[in-house]
């Protein structure tokens, strides 16, 4: 079943979109002349300039909402992931490994081996059908009381919660070295804007059908459910509106708000707290992070006025809902059709290996990232990265010391908080441990719904282990076959996986210009989350910290509302504008990052010297050549629509060439001049980092 919803502190690139090379010359390795069309000036549309003919020539695969680059090497990834796991299958060479009491016990990669064959074994799982859930929805059905419900969430608290609310725990924000527990709300069948905004009120309607459809599938009749239906939506809809929007939860600062178990009974009386935090093992705790106060607080009113059946009827619908991706092959396609095909517009599933890849890959990344490493990651490469990154890291300490809007003061604190930034590369140094976690094969009789039960009490138990203890610092939050990367504010770290750095993204035999303009720019992107609008408000030890002079934060401030209004002024599509506001952060990555990626690249050729212009291009035109090329997109029109509801990223066609409109050095590169579409005056474009 689904985890709990949880309170994560990083952010990621996401969307990114990455370019396949199909160059017949090395010396084009990168950029792919055929995908571009020159009949589109580059000063007027550069998105079309670099993409246009790749735009007009491909279709977006049947089993997917979009394609770009991202896509393609995603696929490639995966592909690569299924041949090392079929050659392990197929060899069963494992490592020998016995637990403390000297057992001999299944390895981590024998336990990726075992749950990727549970996912595959559908026979096993269309024989039992709903049964593996039925147990938990007896345990609802005998529910006589308001006490009884709260029993029922303490006890479900190890095996993704019950959805009303839920405790994790993560580093204090304030005390980012220590751990800490917070109480955040539950989590909701869809974002909470579906719930809330009236011109998506088709979706809300959708997703009611599609609720009194599987209620029918697991018993009720057709009046009934469509009657229950209609309560869980209203009921969800009442704990939806009283959640911060998803624009308040992008400020951290909110979140942060520290109470006593007492303090916390008096904010949402209808639950015994103290009879809470003891059943789930932390009667001791003398506080507790309460991430949404106004939640809480609405929450414990509905709590209140909701009959026991109604609460019920939404534990049971919370456990279905869940649970369908691992049951039987007829409710996973139920549960895609809803999710994917009506709310994102798909039009066939992905091959059953390549979803049940993903699924792998969020349940016991690291051990199948083992096997991954093994195979597919070159030292060299590793290498050449970190000798990017350092420079990357120059350009965007060059760009802090000539930024003309900041004080001397706040400088010092943003460089002193650059140079304590963490840089993780390809893979940990210290791997996940799963000994404790149980992952039975199907020859032992295991099953797809039990294993993935196991994984998520075995994450459960660790998370809380860690109450009271020190920090982790070398824990990652994604496997290195995961194609992406992320910051870390309470970490202050940036974190690059080893399917990131590979061609023809990331090529360490192509020239400079393009994988700075590629990886380059991805790394400083990162970087500039560090000093994003969130991530700012955190010092160079994680913590959250205030370290800008008040002058200095009103200017930054400012400089972000320019950046606000740039996005949203853009209709996409319909009358549907980009989130400026909400994807403030990540448009200041882009931003920052290809400012720093440019200073990193002129920091390069300084030292190595200037190449000769490949196919016409100067390193500067490739640069950003790399980086329009990157962000290719295509997407469905549903998929559209659900990015721009909830995505913190823009669709990847603006990415392409929205931060560019900012960057003095494109204009120079490409010869844009007033009356040109890609035009900004000097005092219109906006400068951050």
């Amino acid at each position: 079943m689904k985890k709990i919803k949880k309170v994560l502190f990083t952010t990621a690139i996401a969307a990114l979109s990455f370019t396949a090379c199909t160059n017949k010359t090395e010396k084009s390795a990168g950029i792919t002349l055929e995908n571009m069309d020159t009949s589109v000036k580059a000063s007027d549309d550069f998105f079309k300039h670099v993409n246009g003919n790749w735009i007009k020539n491909t279709e977006i695969p049947e089993d997917q909402t979009s394609w770009g680059g991202f896509n393609e090497l995603r696929k490639k990834t995966d592909a690569d992931v299924l041949t090392i796991l079929n050659n392990a299958i197929a060899a069963r060479d494992f490592p020998k490994v016995k637990d403390a009491r000297g057992n001999d016990i299944d390895s981590d990669q024998e336990k990726a081996v075992n749950y990727y064959q549970t996912i595959m074994d559908t026979v096993t799982r269309n024989q039992q059908g709903k049964t593996p859930v039925l147990p938990f929805l007896e345990k609802i059905a005998a529910i006589k009381t308001k006490k009884d419900v709260e029993n029922y969430i303490i006890n479900m608290a190890p095996y993704g919660g019950a959805g009303f609310y839920g405790f994790g725990v993560y580093n204090d924000l304030k005390k980012s070295s220590e751990y800490a527990g917070y109480m955040s709300e539950g989590s909701l069948s869809l974002s909470r804007d579906y719930y809330v905004d009236e011109k998506v009120a088709d979706k809300l309607k959708k997703y009611q059908e599609f609720v009194a459809k599987m209620m029918q599938e697991f018993g009720d009749d057709i009046a009934t459910a469509e009657q229950n239906a209609a309560t869980i939506v209203a009921f969800e809809k009442s704990l939806a509106e009283p959640m911060m929007t998803k624009e308040e939860s992008r400020d951290t600062r909110k979140m942060y708000n520290p109470m006593s178990i007492s303090e916390l009974s008096t904010l949402a009386p209808a639950i015994d707290w103290s009879a809470h935090f003891k059943g789930i093992g932390v009667g001791n705790i003398d506080r507790i992070i309460v991430t949404d106060p106004g939640y809480f607080k609405a929450m414990s009113s509905v709590f209140t006025a909701r009959s026991v059946e109604d609460i019920k009827l939404l534990l049971r619908w919370n456990t279905i809902n869940n649970s369908l991706g691992s049951l039987s092959t007829d409710l996973e396609t139920a549960n895609w059709e809803f999710y994917s095909k009506e709310m994102r517009g798909a039009k066939k599933q992905r091959a059953r290996d390549e979803r049940a890849i993903g699924n792998l890959n969020g349940a016991v990344g690291e051990a199948l990232g083992k096997l991954y490493v093994d195979e597919k990651f070159p030292p060299e490469a590793k290498a050449k990265a970190k000798e990017m990154i350092d420079n990357v890291l120059l350009g965007f300490e060059k760009r802090i010391a000539g930024l003309k809007w900041m004080s001397e003061k706040t400088k010092e604190k943003a460089l002193e908080k650059l140079h304590k930034l963490t840089v993780k590369i390809a893979y940990p140094d210290v791997w996940k441990d799963y000994t404790e976690l149980q992952v039975k094969g199907i020859e032992k009789g295991g099953s797809y719904f039990e294993n993935a039960i196991n994984v998520t009490k075995w994450n459960y138990d660790k998370n809380m282990a860690k109450l009271g203890q020190a920090v982790d610092r070398t824990e990652w939050g994604m496997s290195p076959q995961t194609v992406n990367a992320y910051f870390n504010p309470v970490n202050n770290e940036i974190v690059f996986p080893a399917a990131i750095l590979q061609p023809p993204f990331y090529d360490y035999k192509a020239d400079e210009a393009v994988n700075y303009g590629g990886i380059g720019a991805v790394i400083g992107h990162e970087i500039s989350h560090s000093f994003d609008d969130s991530g700012a408000r955190f010092d160079g030890d994680g913590n959250l910290k205030n370290w800008w002079t008040e002058t200095d934060s009103e200017k930054f401030a400012v400089i972000g509302k320019q950046l606000i209004k740039q996005y949203s002024d853009i209709i996409a599509i319909d009358s549907m504008h980009l989130n400026g506001e909400y994807t403030l952060g990540e448009n200041i990555g882009d931003l920052g990052g290809v400012q720093a990626a440019y200073e990193g690249l002129q920091i390069f050729l300084e030292k190595s010297g200037r190449p000769a212009n490949i196919d016409t291009y100067s390193p500067e035109q490739r640069f950003f050549l790399s980086w329009g090329t990157i962000w290719r997109t295509k997407m469905r029109d549903e998929a559209l629509k659900n990015r721009i509801m909830t995505d913190t990223h823009a669709p990847g066609m603006y990415r392409a060439y929205m931060p560019l409109k900012n960057v003095d050095a494109f204009y120079t590169a490409f010869d844009v001049k007033e009356g040109d579409e890609m035009y900004l005056k000097p005092e219109d474009r906006v400068r951050i980092w």
